[in-house]
């Protein structure tokens, strides 16, 4: 039984307080009963071991797993407040099933001190729906060129460190900063864009670039930056992960770090999964995101890397941004997309492949791994068993639902998958027995 202190979640609709869950499916396994008691599972297949206190809530057909683990969210508070704000990211999070998100550090200002760290940690604690872990930068500022205070930063909170939104180009530097996060016992989380092969890029390199005339990004502006950091990671002995993987040669190159047994772990984006270069050429904003969606092959290509293990992680990169800058031309647009509150019913699509997906697969991309990625496996993707902290999505497996653009928790409405049609749904989502998110009212009682 697991004894660590887990922080309770700032803003929730309720407590379960002692109910049983009727009918439930534990990772997609047969119907049966869970016991919540004290916001922790206090029985699995729990039928008259309840009590006459317990509250009996049906979720029959509904699948638990355990709540997801976002690595890569942008939160934009401080200074995007048009876009997104830790109350509204952290809401849309909830919402897609998630108890911990990783704020990225491309806030203004950018979370490059201890302060900094404390003063959005201090924010989540505050405001949240889910719990909030801050991203330190990698370099003072985002600019490349001076280190800020890892350790520190670390002593603060800070378990990852990422200039994601900008390569850390300098190879000396870079090695630096693997080497001193691996003495704070952190992670460097890499965006992939070598700038003198990405250059100005705006589309993906080959077909959907010449169709459009659109400055292209190749490949293998992302596949020689993850090929030197990974060399770099094996020679340090530093953990080093890959942000939004997207092309087929990337898979390749981390599948033979890890064969080599150099500590170099990788995450994949949704949208990436489900959509290739072809939904760019119409020139809809919406698909314009960094790195590019790519070709049917290199969407291929991530599959094969999710089932054989090369890519550990689901990651949203949740990029929020009002509607008036995606509405400007596709070279003045900001690149992102929204993903908190889609992220389960894409996944669920790709890995079901038109029948049922495999839910211990999906509860080990999208909470246990990106856990202990991120340093926080002792508090959150914790395995569903008695004695456990009741920390869990519910998940309708035949919601058939359609997404609309014009709703949802974030306040912004980039969403590439508006007016798709999925399978599977989050519907309710309880932070340690606290009830976070409910579509339905399902769990959702005030104590």
């Amino acid at each position: 039984m697991t004894t660590v202190n887990v922080p309770a979640v700032a803003r929730h609709r309720g407590t379960l307080g002692t109910a049983v869950l009727h009918g439930v499916r534990v990772l997609g396994g047969e119907p049966t009963e869970v016991l919540v008691r004290e916001g922790r599972i206090a029985d699995i297949g729990a039928t008259g071991r309840s009590g006459a206190a317990a509250r009996r809530i049906d979720a029959t057909g509904l699948v638990m797993l355990p709540a997801f683990v976002d690595l890569h969210t942008h939160l934009r508070e401080p200074g995007g407040g048009d876009s997104e704000t830790i109350a509204s990211g952290t809401r849309a999070a909830a919402a897609g099933g998630y108890s911990d998100v990783f704020a990225m550090a491309n806030c203004r200002p950018v979370t490059d001190s201890p302060e900094r760290i404390a003063h959005i940690a201090d924010t989540g604690e505050r405001v949240g729906s889910c719990r909030v872990h801050p991203v330190g930068a990698i370099t003072l500022d985002l600019a490349g060129r001076d280190r800020a205070p890892l350790a520190a930063m670390a002593l603060a909170g800070a378990r990852m460190f990422s200039d994601d939104g900008r390569c850390v180009d300098d190879a000396a530097l870079l090695r630096a900063a693997l080497v001193e996060s691996a003495r704070a016992g952190t992670v460097i989380a890499q965006h992939a864009q070598c700038g003198d092969l990405a250059r100005e890029g705006q589309i993906n390199a080959g077909s959907a670039a010449e169709r459009t005339g659109l400055p292209p990004w190749p490949g293998v502006a992302e596949e020689t930056i993850v090929a030197r950091d990974a060399v770099l990671a094996g020679e340090t002995g530093a953990r080093l992960h890959v942000c939004h993987v997207s092309t087929a040669g990337t898979v390749e190159i981390v599948r033979w770090a890890k064969q080599r047994g150099w500590p170099v772990t990788a995450e994949v984006a949704p949208h990436h999964l489900l959509l290739d270069d072809t939904r760019a050429v119409g020139g809809d904003t919406v698909y314009k995101v960094n790195p590019p969606l790519r070709t049917a092959r290199d969407v291929a290509a991530l599959h094969q890397g999710l089932r054989d293990g090369t890519i550990d992680a689901i990651a949203t990169d949740h990029a929020p941004h009002p509607a008036h800058r995606k509405a400007a031309d596709w070279c003045h647009a900001p690149f992102g997309m929204i993903g908190l509150e889609t992220a389960l019913a894409v996944v669920a699509e790709v890995l079901g492949d038109g029948g049922e997906p495999d839910w211990a697969l999906i509860a080990a991309l999208m909470a246990h791994r990106p856990a202990v990625i991120g340093g926080i496996e002792a508090t959150a993707g914790r395995p569903l068993r008695a004695g456990e902290p009741a920390t869990f999505t519910l998940v309708d497996p035949h919601a058939d639902w359609q997404v609309d653009a014009a709703k949802g928790e974030s306040l912004s409405r980039n969403t590439p998958f508006a007016a798709l049609r999925f399978r599977h749904r989050v519907v309710a989502t309880a932070v340690h027995g606290l009830v976070t998110a409910d579509r339905g009212s399902l769990l959702s009682t005030r104590a």
